[in-house]
């Protein structure tokens, strides 16, 4: 079945073609598919194409196939082309023509624009959570082993004193700037396209404000055109955030592959998180986070992909759209199965407290012992002179404790600022708005 068919089938390998993996990705769309016709119907029954008594028996069979949806048991049947097909199809078996009067004022085109928004922004909400989660967690350890120091690297060598307490919450820190462009992303995502049809309105007098608000959304996409256009604009704003979030996650895995190893030994990842050899007895593995490192490293190449499919294609739809749900839907449970293994995975890691015992690091304090000299009245340069010739002549050495005080340093982490800034922007998401809407649509 197909709702553009008329009389003339279509070459089979053809179909196969241009189908694709739709059938199978459509599966995700399919309880967004349903929450937006149910919008839909209740707005064209305000403006007369639908009867009240219509308007009742379709929202009662829409509610049965978003059961299904929920409960994993909503298949797109063999010979169907995709989800609306399956959907219209469905509500047509039990209800005759009345089921084929869910689609009168719209098209295809919005439909899959309003499948893919109403999915991406419960998607960013379950992403969203837990990013939170994870930096809720590293900032938890940060204060845990505030006091217990590291060295600080640059160009991989020894370089200055740093702490465990710097090094998760620098994490926690970048996460939260990544939760910004989150932000940003699902402002982007969360506008109505309904009701631009296929890319140039309706004759029929569409109530897009009313869709927009069953549907609670932030606003509309005004421009019909716009609308259309904004497909793949949305997939690609979106993925440079989901990027940013799987760049932070990357660096984190090096950091901890890298510590975890003898050469280092800063930190022991939990044994039952690690895994063996099948010819090294001794070994214990950092698997997880060599898996995040790669799965992470993928994403991030995810904005290239998308702006390619897309890229110098003229206003209107192009069936080349279509390819961006096979690289896109599937990236955020990729994502989400990242967050959930780091979290755990540095919710039970364990720190050396006795790193710096080693004389290898004693050269972290050179600048420790500049300052000191500064802070006495030596000149900065000739501060800097001296310690550098104790340096070399065998001669430096260095006892008193670290101390620095300003913000965002060694003595003063500031995760409780940063615990606010998180919150403040998690709390700008207002996910219960769209969370809200669907119960209201769906009775729950």
């Amino acid at each position: 079945m197909k709702l553009w068919e008329k009389d003339i089938k279509v070459n089979e390998e053809v179909e196969k073609f241009t189908i694709g993996r739709d059938r199978e990705l459509d599966i995700y769309l399919a309880k967004h598919d349903v929450t937006g016709s149910m919008a839909h119907i209740t707005m064209l029954e305000s403006i007369g194409l639908l009867a009240k008594d219509e308007l009742g028996l379709l929202l009662k069979e829409l509610k049965e196939i978003y059961r299904l949806a929920v409960d994993g048991k909503f298949i797109i049947e063999e010979g169907i082309e995709d989800v609306h097909s399956q959907v219209e199809l469905i509500l047509t078996r039990k209800l005759g023509d009345v089921g084929k009067k869910i689609h009168s004022g719209r098209s295809r085109n919005d439909q899959v624009l309003l499948d893919l928004k109403l999915f991406t922004r419960e998607q960013i909400g379950e992403i969203a959570s837990d990013v939170s989660d994870l930096i809720d967690v590293l900032l938890a350890q940060s204060e845990k082993y505030k006091n217990i120091l590291m060295p600080g690297y640059t160009h991989l060598q020894v370089a200055m004193p740093s702490s465990f307490g710097l090094w998760f919450g620098a994490y926690a820190e970048s996460l939260t700037d990544d939760l910004q462009m989150l932000l940003a992303a699902y402002r982007i995502c969360n506008r109505n396209p309904l009701g631009s049809a296929a890319g140039y309105g309706s004759s029929f007098p569409l109530n897009r404000t009313m869709t927009t608000e069953l549907l609670g959304f932030d606003s509309m996409n005004y421009n019909v055109v716009y609308a259309q256009m904004g497909r793949g604009k949305m997939e690609r704003a979106v993925s440079f955030a989901l990027a940013s979030i799987a760049g932070s996650l990357s660096k984190l895995a090096f950091d901890a592959c890298m510590f975890n190893s003898q050469n280092f030994g800063f930190i022991k990842l939990p044994a039952q998180f690690t895994t063996g050899s099948s010819i090294m007895p001794h070994k214990k593995n950092p698997d997880v986070f060599e898996l995040t490192r790669a799965k992470c490293n993928k994403i991030q190449g995810l904005p290239i992909e998308i702006t390619l499919i897309a890229n110098n294609l003229p206003s209107g739809y192009f069936r080349d759209l279509q390819i961006i749900k096979e690289v896109f839907l599937p990236s955020f449970q990729e994502l989400k199965d990242c967050l959930v293994m780091v979290t755990h995975m540095m919710d039970k890691l364990e720190v050396n407290d006795h790193i710096l015992d080693e004389e290898k690091y004693k050269l972290l304090f050179t600048v420790e012992e500049v300052n000191k000299l500064v802070l006495s009245g030596v000149p900065f340069r000739d501060a800097y002179k001296k310690v550098g010739l104790d340096v070399e002549n065998g001669q430096f050495s260095y006892e008193d404790p670290v101390h620095h005080t300003h913000e965002g340093s060694l003595g003063n982490l500031c995760n409780k600022q940063i615990a606010e800034l998180k919150a403040n922007i998690f709390s700008e998401f207002n996910f219960d708005k769209a969370r809200e809407a669907e119960k209201q649509l769906v009775g729950e």
